[in-house]
C-alpha cells in the first residue's frame, strides 16, 4: 500500500465524471419528463440545480462512506481512508467532497500540490484528515484487509 500519485487519482476522476455524466443526464431526463417533456431552464431552475448537486455529492460521498472507493477509484485500485487507516465517516466525507471544490476552484491548484507534497497529499486530503491509497495488483483491496474495526 502507498499513497497515491496523481496521474493514478486523474485516472480514477476520468471514470467517475464519466459516471456521473450519465447520472446528470439520467436526472435531467426525468425533469424534463415531469416538465411536460418542455426543456428545463437551468439558470432559473434552482429546485434542478439543487438535485443535480444532490445526486453528484451523494455518488462521491455515498461511495466515500461505504465501500471506501468510487467505482473509477476501484478500476484504479484506489481506497479512501482516514489517515491513521480507519474507515472515513459520513462527515469526513463530506468536509473532503467540499474541500475537493476548493481544490478544483484555482485552476486544479489543490490537486497539483501532492506533486510538492512529501506524503502526495492534496488540499482536501489534508482538510478532511484522509489519503487515498493504491494497492498493487498483488493486493487487491479487499473490506477485510483495509479497513480496521473499530
Amino acid at each position: 500500500m502507498q499513497n497515491t500519485s496523481l496521474l493514478r487519482r486523474l485516472g480514477a476522476m476520468l471514470y467517475d465524471i464519466l459516471l456521473v455524466l450519465a447520472l446528470v443526464i439520467m436526472t435531467t431526463y426525468l425533469f424534463i419528463a415531469l416538465n411536460g417533456g418542455e426543456a428545463i431552464e437551468t439558470d432559473e431552475n434552482l429546485e434542478f440545480q439543487l438535485v443535480l448537486a444532490l445526486v453528484i455529492f451523494v455518488f462521491y460521498v455515498g461511495f466515500w462512506v461505504r465501500p471506501g472507493r468510487t467505482l473509477g477509484m476501484q478500476a484504479w485500485r484506489l481506497q479512501l481512508e482516514a489517515r491513521d487507516g480507519g474507515e472515513v465517516g459520513l462527515g469526513d466525507a463530506s468536509i473532503r467532497f467540499f474541500a475537493a471544490l476548493l481544490s478544483v476552484a484555482p485552476a486544479g491548484l489543490g490537486f497539483l500540490w501532492s506533486l510538492w507534497d512529501k506524503e502526495r497529499l492534496t488540499w482536501h486530503d489534508r482538510i478532511s484528515k484522509t489519503r487515498i491509497v493504491h494497492y498493487p495488483k498483488t493486493a487487491p483491496p479487499s473490506e477485510s484487509s483495509t479497513r480496521q474495526t473499530t
